[in-house]
């Protein structure tokens, strides 16, 4: 029976209880039969082995003309994951039988009641991929241009200049419909956002008794940061929040987590609603949620080693420095920053909002950079914490002369949020300081930021990115692709937002799978739905980042490479189980690590709540 001919014969199984195993079982009856009419496991196995080889070569052999050829190569990749799924090897990999799973509850053996909606919708999708059935095939801006009247047909079917125009047209019409998604994300440079954080400043200048020129220096900002039971009420006086938000707040200050917000940052927020409708990205970087704070309670004493995710404990050859790769070393010069983000990679290292205790010494820094010396296979050296530019001018200089000293070191990078969090710590000497130590031909310095949304993209940060390239240092930005940025379009909007700042994109960082960020993290397909989906229609030099994500203990991967991953297994609660290749890879020998990622399913019952609509995310299903 060809892949055709099954769609038009599904029918409801019967075995299997519940709406979801019925409609399970529709997208695929020919497995629903397989399963439930075998004897054993091995038994289910073995058949359907032989069901996937020859629905593949179906396939492969053109009986399934009148299927579109995206949907071919959608299935034949779906067909491929299944076999993964049954896999035996994979199974020891994982630790448990997917199949199994499947093979239950086919049988009506109790795993219905064991497996989640998220494990049923895992498979429904599946089995639609392989039936020909995704959808994949009309894209997710297709339904919506047809029904603008936009239809490729206008231009394919004719030719020459007619064909330029009619083309033409149908771009604009696909651009109008992006457009008017991406305008729906407010931008730090619009008119009306700048007039309301006017606003916001002079009531925090009011309610400081500080004045503007207090504002535009460093050194009261530093002086005022939001910490601590006296930064809470700050915020509770000024800020309309949730008593959930000012429960965790208040739960961090008793249990002693770090947590600070600068002025400038403040003023960002929506000061006349806590609803998260128009500063969810804003918040979200600074407002802890109260299960991050429990688990960074839960953990305080043995924190360095249970939230040290990529294993820097296991990297660190020396004080203060890392080392992961090759030609590259992180020297981590201070271990806090002026404002806490919550999702943190190094929050098990940070003790205190106060700069002071914070800083490791001239001696332990001067250690480091010895170290450096000594390794002239470092050609390109992370100086990081921490934020770096909480320093003084003073240490800056030094740090830089001294690398400016070795003939190795060819690239200087200082990851640093402050562009972001008090842009005006990026004066006019600092910027002079680092363009100084540049020496064309021979030596590079760039900064790389991490600005997470296009409401973060003001002009003061513009301002200060324009002091540092003037003094011809480059500006990168990592984003990291949280819940609360990773709406349809919304990473498109800040690379947009990102390009008329002068800020070159770099890394979209899939989040780490930290415990205590779980409220953060996204399936790993988003990111990858993303990057084809919505990165693609915008010109090559506004999606310059690459999709990465850091394996831990191994490094990053970049996600592009499919090759490097393979899903192996999905547990009953509808979490994927994939098994990263190191980047080492056809390099050197070093074993594969087995990570645990999201459930769909979750993520869009949690974007559905943020007022998305799930339909629009679809096609996530059949990114692996």
């Amino acid at each position: 029976m060809q892949p055709s001919e099954r769609s038009e014969a599904i029918h409801a199984p019967h075995r299997g209880v519940g709406l979801a195993s019925i409609r399970l079982w529709a997208e695929d009856p020919a497995i629903c039969s397989i399963l439930s009419d075998s004897a054993s496991l091995e038994d289910a196995r073995k058949r359907l082995i032989e069901h996937l080889t020859e629905l593949e070569w179906e396939y492969r052999y053109g009986g399934t003309a009148d299927f579109p050829v995206l949907e071919v190569s959608t299935a034949l990749e779906a067909i491929s994951v299944c076999k993964d799924l049954i896999s035996p090897s994979n199974e020891r990999l994982a630790g448990f039988s997917t199949l199994s799973l499947l093979w239950r509850l086919a049988r009506e053996e109790g795993a219905d009641y064991e497996v989640s909606r998220g494990f049923l919708s895992e498979f429904e999708h599946l089995f639609k991929a392989m039936n020909g059935r995704s959808g994949v095939s009309t894209g997710w801006l297709g339904r919506r241009m047809k029904a603008a009247g936009c239809d490729s047909s206008n231009f394919t079917k004719i030719s020459g200049r007619r064909a330029g125009e009619a083309r033409s047209d149908y771009l604009d019409g696909m651009m109008s419909l992006v457009r008017e998604r991406i305008d729906g994300y407010e931008c730090g440079l619009d008119p009306g956002l700048i007039s309301v954080r006017r606003k916001n400043r002079e009531r925090i200048l009011d309610y400081l008794g500080a004045t503007i020129d207090d504002w535009q220096c460093e050194a009261w900002q530093s002086a005022n940061v939001l910490s601590g039971p006296a930064g809470l009420k700050t915020l509770n006086e000024l800020v309309l929040l949730t008593d959930q938000e000012r429960s965790a707040i208040e739960l961090a200050v008793n249990g002693q987590i770090p947590w600070a917000i600068t002025p400038y940052y403040l003023s960002l927020l929506d000061f006349e609603s806590a609803t998260r409708t128009g500063d969810a990205q804003v918040r979200s970087q600074v407002i802890p949620p109260m299960q991050t704070v429990e688990q960074m309670i839960e953990h305080r004493e043995d924190r360095a080693h249970c939230f040290d995710f990529m294993g820097e404990h296991d990297t660190s050859p020396i004080d203060l420095i890392t080392r992961r790769y090759a030609g590259i070393a992180i020297l981590k010069v201070v271990d806090t920053c002026p404002q806490i983000c919550v999702y943190c990679q190094r929050n098990w290292e940070i003790n205190s909002t106060a700069i002071a205790p914070a800083q490791p010494g001239k001696a332990a820094i001067d250690r480091a950079l010895d170290w450096v010396e000594a390794h002239p296979s470092i050609i390109d050296l992370l100086i990081t914490g921490g934020d770096p530019f909480i320093l003084s001018d003073g240490m800056v200089k030094y740090m830089l002369q001294r690398l400016a000293a070795l003939p190795h070191v060819i690239n200087i990078r200082i990851g640093t949020r402050i562009p972001v969090t008090m842009p005006m710590r990026i004066t006019d000497n600092l910027a002079e300081l680092l363009g100084e130590y540049i020496e064309p031909g021979r030596r590079n310095i760039c900064v790389v930021t991490h600005i997470e949304s296009s409401a973060e993209v003001t002009p003061e940060l513009t301002a200060a990115v324009s002091r540092l390239r003037r003094q011809g240092v480059s500006v990168y930005n990592q984003q990291v692709f949280t819940l609360e940025t990773s709406r349809r379009l919304q990473t498109a909007a800040t690379r947009i937002a990102l390009k008329r700042a002068g800020v070159d994109p770099y890394y979209t960082f899939y989040p780490k799978g930290k415990r205590e960020h779980a409220e953060y993290r996204v399936p790993l397909a988003r990111i990858l739905q993303e990057s084809k989906e919505e990165a693609r229609l915008l010109p090559g030099i506004f999606r310059t980042d690459e999709a990465v994500f850091n394996v831990p203990r191994l490094g990053k991967t970049y996600l592009r490479s499919a090759q490097d991953r393979r899903l192996i297994a999905i547990q009953k609660n509808g979490e994927r189980v994939y098994l990263f290749h190191p980047w080492e890879k056809g390099i050197a020998p070093v074993q594969p690590w087995k990570y645990v990622d999201t459930s769909i399913t979750e993520y869009l019952t949690r974007m559905k709540h943020r007022g998305e609509d799930p339909q629009d995310y679809e096609s996530i299903w059949y990114y692996y």
